[in-house]
């Protein structure tokens, strides 16, 4: 897929574009990032792209002429156009898999005091990050791309996809590496004992309790089958269940 970029400060993007998973799929040809300076496209003789809010007003607004001759320019008709805007969907895990569909996708950076209304009318979505205030679109643009391109065929391993938050409404599960124990803090004996069985319910245990405690929004969202109704249960009642004491007790010899 090929993903665009308008934007005033195309710098910004130079060490995110050379480094990691978005190198790599740039490289292997899963994806195509195009950069493009507004400011190449004003018809402003001092070369100006910004302008005071006619009715007064503080800060610059940014004109509408070179944004829409370069969106011009660069769309097609297989082109999804995107505005980072407050008034936006606030941007999510489904959007970036539906993005990750699509054959081109123009990201319109806006920065300073706003843009002008009327660019809004050229556009096919207002997407949003979050809410807060950023000095401009460019990192937002950054974490769409990024979002973006590791979905793509080829970009990352297949496998790295698969248990991650958001994939569903859930949390992932706790992540551990050597060494075993490090500053009195000890990795989990069950992940030792080999029973990849119980691993995985304990893993989703874990996930389960994650989202309960840090995202209730997510939870409340999350459709609980039997076993999870039953793990939740077997946290609350705070003891050890007998599938992990037989877990431990089988694969002991591989415990540390």
């Amino acid at each position: 897929m090929k993903i665009t970029v308008l934007t005033l400060f195309p710098e910004m993007f130079e060490g995110v574009l050379s480094n990691s998973i978005i190198k790599r799929a740039i490289s292997k040809g899963c994806a195509e990032i195009e950069i493009v300076q507004i400011r190449d496209f004003t018809t402003d003789k001092y070369g100006r792209t910004d302008t005071p809010p006619i009715g007064g007003g503080a800060g610059l607004i940014q004109k509408c002429q070179p944004i829409v001759d370069a969106l011009k320019k660069v769309s097609g008709p297989n082109s999804h156009k995107v505005l980072f805007s407050p008034r936006g969907t606030t941007y999510n895990e489904k959007i970036a898999k539906s993005y990750a569909r699509l054959e081109h996708i123009v990201l319109v950076c806006g920065h300073y005091e706003g843009i002008d209304e009327r660019v809004n009318d050229y556009v096919d979505e207002l997407l949003s990050i979050g809410d807060y205030v950023l000095t401009g679109g460019e990192i937002p643009a950054m974490s769409v791309i990024d979002s973006v391109v590791r979905l793509l065929d080829g970009a990352i391993s297949q496998d790295s996809l698969v248990d991650e938050s958001f994939n569903e409404p859930i949390l992932e599960y706790p992540q551990y590496t050597e060494p075993y124990e490090y500053d009195g803090k000890k990795v989990p004996d069950l992940l030792y004992s080999g029973n990849h069985e119980a691993i995985a319910k304990w893993r989703r245990k874990k996930a389960l309790i994650l989202t309960k405690e840090h995202r209730p929004d997510l939870f409340e969202k999350l459709p609980l089958s039997k076993q999870d109704k039953k793990l939740l249960a077997e946290e609350e009642s705070g003891e050890t269940p007998k599938w992990e004491k037989d877990a431990l007790e089988k694969g002991h010899k591989f415990i540390k």
